[in-house]
């Protein structure tokens, strides 16, 4: 019996889901971490985390920058660029279409 993990289903849209956070106001890999850990996303970590943002980074999506923290050491703030915006809206628009036909399918009595 094949079981699906839910992290296999989660990989391909936690990427929208860190933009969302980004998109929010410019922020730091921990206060994302917190974020996702509110909503529910208790597995993820900065391993998880921070090789995402990294693809992000390269992708023009966000941009990073490197600032004092009031609490220690440098960190990495975050920010959605205006491609990031139109990925976004591209996430959103296909994340919706995506998960409606998919409760379509899981709640038809008839195919």
């Amino acid at each position: 019996m094949l079981i699906i993990e839910g992290a296999q289903l989660l990989k391909g849209i936690l990427e929208g889901n860190v933009l969302s956070i980004i998109s929010r106001g410019e922020t730091y890999g921990y206060e994302i971490l917190l974020v996702l850990e509110k909503y529910g996303f208790n597995d993820i970590y900065e391993g998880t985390l921070y090789p995402i943002l990294t693809r992000m980074e390269n992708k023009g999506i966000v941009s990073c920058r490197k600032a004092k923290s009031p609490l220690g050491p440098k960190r990495k703030y975050y920010s959605i660029t205006k491609l990031g915006e139109e990925y976004y809206e591209d996430f959103k628009k296909a994340f919706k279409e995506i998960t409606s036909n998919t409760n379509a399918i899981l709640n038809a009595e008839e195919l």
